[in-house]
């Protein structure tokens, strides 16, 4: 019963190392959803996330003659960081075993935080793997495990989050949001908030291939995964615990999944609201919440999501940013075909006028049809079908690839090659100010009579918007040309003789 959990909850040694963190208001995630949302900064712990809560208390519960021994965690790196830090403040000897697929900021931070303390051995693609290996390196060197999840008191310490926001918010609450992996985050936070608090709800979410704990309460049993997604990294479980699954059956009201798109909104979303970077990890909560919200029209509610991890590795970041547009429905991709004759590109240009294209990727290839990659800004899915529905009475064809991941990932990366139909091709740089509009203009500016051969673009959120195209313009007209350069104000460079593009792009 979650009345078992009080006492340990309301007793846990987790300050010693832990901090209170805040309860912090979300003004624009509040705006766009209609609701008040509470950020509880989880992210803000010393070592970034929440783990650090359960790891101590657990340590702390050990006996001298056990801290002696030393102790072993398997963790895909925020759970490691908190053992870490727990054994350098007790002076005890750990070993953290971590799948090979952990962040290099996470290994690094768990030497740093652990120092001589620590040994760190890496094992496996996922949690259950490394756990695994952790398992038989217990047994053969005689140390105490330290569960990442299914432990009362690691589930105890993480639920001193549930306390403090029932503190921190007094008020009315209607949902509690907490991203699920193992499930002791939310497995803690539920205990607290449905003994003292039982009429809010506690909703849990898992990216959407990752959903250990949402598949085993519907068997009704716990499910193994066979395989499991590894953007969200903290959460990447095959198999959720025995205790965990108990109390999040008994007590959790409802599980969302969701995708990776979402999660990279919800990081710009937190970004946006606070100027700190979520891992994917921890905003899973904040995508959760806005599904829910949408998914059942929510509106004046007041609702609090758990930012439970910030160990970010930067690379990540590129991924984030591109996808975080076609997450939040504020980018819709195409592909569209066009008839390969005069006028029709300047058509397609006229239906998408009211709009700022954020990509836009063109290479000739064919005598009668040109296939286009393109970007749009749009206020939200419908949107989106109304793009698509004018493009399509112009007469083109139109795929919308919002829900492709093949296109999203790989082949908007790879548009363009060699074409025999590019002869006398000329290839130049433009840099232009990127203000709504600014793309249209450029393409308005350009001579009918000239023939646009390769065209790339893509809206990186800078100052300045980058374009690369490539132009046929017969001899007659290569004094327009010249005039056209000089006179758009824009600065330019010539890359025809470029050795990378005549490798890749240029027919020898």
């Amino acid at each position: 019963m979650a009345t078992d959990y009080l006492k340990r909850i309301l007793t846990a040694r987790v300050y010693d190392v832990a901090r209170e963190t805040e309860l912090e208001p979300a003004p624009d995630l509040s705006a766009r959803t209609g609701c008040r949302v509470l950020l509880k900064r989880e992210d803000n712990q010393p070592v970034f996330s929440f783990k650090l809560r359960g790891a101590y208390n657990k340590m702390a519960q050990l006996t001298a003659r056990e801290l002696k021994r030393g102790v072993i965690a398997a963790s895909a790196g925020n759970h490691a960081q908190g053992v870490a830090l727990s054994a350098a403040r007790l002076g005890c000897r750990a070993v953290i075993v971590m799948p090979v697929t952990t962040p290099t900021v996470k290994i690094d931070a768990v030497r740093a935080f652990g120092g001589e303390h620590v040994e760190i051995v890496l094992s496996g693609d996922s949690y259950s793997d490394a756990k695994a290996h952790a398992d038989g390196l217990a047994a053969r060197r005689g140390l105490v495990f330290v569960h990442p999840f299914d432990d009362p008191d690691v589930i105890a310490g993480q639920g001193t989050i549930g306390m403090e926001i029932l503190r921190q918010h007094p008020g009315r609450i209607d949902a509690i949001f907490a991203a699920i992996g193992g499930g002791g985050l939310i497995a803690g936070i539920a205990a607290y908030v449905k003994a003292v608090r039982p009429e809010i709800r506690v909703i849990g979410v898992q990216s959407a291939d990752s959903d250990a704990m949402a598949r085993s309460i519907e068997a009704g049993r716990r499910v193994t995964l066979k395989d499991v997604g590894l953007f969200c990294d903290g959460t990447a479980v095959k198999q959720v615990g025995k205790e965990t699954f108990r109390l999040c059956r008994e007590l959790v009201d409802d599980i969302v999944r969701v995708d990776a798109d979402a999660v990279c909104a919800a990081i710009k979303d937190v970004f946006q609201d606070t100027r700190s970077i979520l891992e994917p990890a921890g905003a899973l909560a904040v995508a959760g919440m806005k599904s829910w919200v949408a998914t059942h029209r929510r509106r004046g509610d007041t609702l609090v999501a758990v930012t439970c991890g910030a160990n970010m590795n930067f690379d990540r970041l590129r991924f984030v940013a591109e996808r975080a547009e076609v997450g939040e429905a504020r980018e819709a991709v195409f592909a569209v075909t066009i008839p390969e004759e005069r006028g029709s590109f300047r058509r397609f240009c006229a239906v998408l006028a009211g709009h700022s294209i954020t990509e836009f990727n063109y290479r000739i290839s064919d005598s009668a049809l040109a296939h286009l990659f393109v970007g749009v800004q749009i206020r939200d899915l419908a949107d989106s079908a109304r793009i698509a529905a004018a493009l399509r009475r112009e007469g083109f064809g139109v795929l919308d690839l919002g829900e492709d991941e093949l296109s999203k990932q790989h082949l908007r990366h790879m548009i363009g090659g060699r074409s025999a139909r590019a002869e006398h091709e000329l290839l130049h740089r433009f840099e232009f100010p990127e203000r709504p509009g600014a793309l249209m203009r450029f393409l308005s500016a350009m001579s009918p009579n000239w023939n646009i051969s390769l065209f790339h673009y893509r809206n990186e959120g800078a100052d300045f918007g980058r374009i690369l195209v490539g132009i046929q313009v017969p001899a007659s007209e290569m004094k327009s040309f010249r005039r056209f350069l000089g006179t758009l104000g824009y600065p330019h460079r010539d890359e025809s003789d470029n050795p990378a593009y005549r490798l890749f792009l240029r027919e020898s």
